[in-house]
């Protein structure tokens, strides 16, 4: 399964209150991803936010199409809430208003898988 990590520039000495964000953050209904013609394109296994200093870091596990499933999360009302409530602690202000903004900006701010190893990837029996 890959891992896709995306980046966050924030202002440094607030991370009690990103913590309080992202811990209140509100689960999709559903791990299924659909395309753009409402066909399954993917899934989000699992998440999860770093911060240090002014880097704050979510990483998300997924199936399938990476671009769609940035546009399932531009469409989910925790992922929007969480975007709204980032906004104050940024110092580089994100476009994440329209699913568009969001996709693009996901795009811009993800990193470059440099090596992923994983126990699933071992040869069954192995």
């Amino acid at each position: 399964m890959p891992f896709a990590a995306v980046t966050y520039d924030i202002k440094p000495g607030f991370e009690a209150e990103l913590a309080e964000i992202f811990g209140n953050f509100r689960r999709v209904k559903s791990d299924k991803v659909a395309s753009e013609t409402g066909e399954e394109a993917g899934r989000i296994l699992s998440t999860a936010v770093f911060i240090r200093d002014d880097t704050l870091v979510r990483v998300i596990e997924y199936q399938g199409d990476l671009e769609a499933v940035a546009r399932h999360m531009a469409s989910q009302p925790g992922v929007r809430e969480v975007e709204q409530k980032l906004k104050p602690y940024l110092s580089r202000p994100r476009e994440t208003d329209t699913v568009e903004g969001f996709v693009a900006t996901f795009q811009r701010s993800l990193l470059r898988t440099v090596a992923q190893i994983s126990v699933r990837d071992l040869p069954t029996g192995a």
